[in-house]
């Protein structure tokens, strides 16, 4: 039997669970994008940023916990247990919530795939490892359409602070080998860059 629950703190936490981890996903993909670029610093040796960035997505695996443990009980939405992981089966805002789910698997892949890193070879965990800048973007645009807050000016402008922030990343990264594959890198940049007002589009809100 399932145990659920209703009321607006729930709902509250839920809401508060769910930016509190966009934050932190997209300050581990920045800090994930700093440490391929090999950025180095005086006051932030390489091992710190690694180190940070670990830590933070840890801290990001428990407030995404927090954030489906406390959808799934709130019975003013009766999400099915199974829909947290398996896409199109919830009946509440399908679509977006399909989303969470794909970013939610990608997150739990990323994360064995880490603990199984010595296992698997660096390479291969590399390549894995690049799922990680999909999951955000997914877990992203699902926040941005299932958040209930994205209507309002102060949530729209986080989601776009967090689009802008690991886009300008993304962007010094390709562009940090200018001279290579010139035409494709400055594409990407500007693909990386024009990604803030396109999810903001697709999000439903209104410019």
């Amino acid at each position: 039997m399932t145990v659920s629950f209703s009321g607006p703190g729930l709902w509250y936490a839920t809401r508060a669970t769910g930016l509190v981890a966009m934050l932190l996903l997209t300050a581990s993909v920045l800090l994930g994008v700093l440490t391929a670029g090999r950025l180095r610093a005086a006051a932030w040796p390489r091992f710190l940023v690694m180190g940070l960035h670990r830590n933070i997505t840890l801290l990001a695996c428990v407030f995404l916990a927090l954030h489906v443990g406390t959808t799934l009980v709130d019975s003013y939405t009766s999400i099915p247990p199974g829909a947290a992981f398996v896409p199109l089966l919830s009946p509440y805002k399908r679509i977006w919530l399909s989303l969470g789910a794909v970013a939610l698997d990608l997150f739990v892949a990323l994360v064995i795939t880490s603990l199984a890193r010595s296992w698997l070879g660096h390479r291969a965990w590399r390549l894995l490892h690049w799922s990680g800048y999909a999951c955000w973007a997914v877990a992203v645009l699902h926040g941005a359409g299932a958040g209930t807050d994205e209507r309002s000016a102060w949530a729209a402008g986080l989601t776009a602070g967090c689009l802008a922030v690991v886009g300008a990343a993304a962007a010094w990264r390709i562009l940090r080998r200018w001279p290579d594959r010139r035409v494709l890198r400055l594409g990407l940049a500007a693909a990386a860059v024009a990604g803030v007002p396109v999810a903001l589009t697709l999000s439903g809100y209104s410019w």
